[in-house]
């Protein structure tokens, strides 16, 4: 996959150490930044790296990092040079997030905007509850991925965990893979040419290279629109 810009060149970056900096100083000078580009260090896994970016900013983050990185950004360039622990862009409303390894749970949770692109894997929940935000990931994605997903796209380049888009409303998926089982009231949909052509914009933008024709597309059956009593066993 293309690397973001953020990592193209560090000679300009502002650089922040964890080993000697808390994660609290560090989103305090991104919420009021003095850079544009900057480069994180020694993240070891630490909590809320980046959240709540409101800048065009470029951020580095060069190891592992825990929960909620990226969360709530909006307008910021995030790349993860490691793995990423759950909730990953959380709430995310603009911007991008890379991750170049894999992510744990819950991946792209209630976003609204923006691109997430995670290389290697996504754990369960990948994209629950997404309300715009677009999703790519590159390899596998666990059980329930884009449970109640009310708008946006999930783009799944590996296989795809039972209960994928169980509850989905009107958010696309595409997978290239296999797909264990199909959560409630998802359904395979027509892969038309305006499909292909969305999904291929998708690739592009996440810089994969694989050819939309290989993907099939699921979304809403919309038969749980609507109550009925008929169809109570169902809910």
């Amino acid at each position: 996959m293309a690397a973001l810009s953020a990592g193209a060149d560090h000679a300009n970056d502002h650089v922040i150490d964890l080993a000697s900096t808390s994660v609290r100083k560090l989103n305090a000078e991104l919420h009021a930044p003095t850079a544009t580009r900057y480069r994180v260090l020694s993240p070891r896994g630490a909590h809320a790296v980046a959240v709540g970016i409101d800048d065009d900013l470029h951020v580095h983050v060069e190891g592992d990092v825990g929960y909620y990185c990226g969360g709530m950004n909006q307008g910021g360039h995030i790349v993860v040079d490691g793995m990423a622990g759950p909730g990953l862009a959380e709430n995310m409303m603009s911007g991008t997030v890379r991750v170049r390894g894999d992510a744990s749970q819950g991946a792209g949770a209630t976003a609204r905007g923006g691109l997430l692109v995670i290389e290697g894997r996504a754990s369960m929940r990948c994209g629950i509850s997404m309300k715009g935000v677009d999703v790519v990931v590159g390899g596998d994605v666990g059980p329930m991925s884009a449970f109640m997903a009310q708008a946006g796209r999930l783009v799944v380049c590996g296989d795809a965990g039972d209960g994928l888009g169980d509850s989905i409303y009107e958010a696309r998926i595409y997978v290239r893979g296999k797909v264990g089982t199909l959560g409630a009231d998802c359904v395979e949909k027509q892969m038309r040419d305006e499909h292909r052509d969305e999904l291929a914009e998708l690739l592009r933008s996440a810089g994969v290279d694989h050819d939309p024709s290989e993907f099939r597309r699921y979304g809403s059956a919309r038969t749980l629109y609507h109550f009925t009593s008929e169809h109570s066993g169902s809910y």
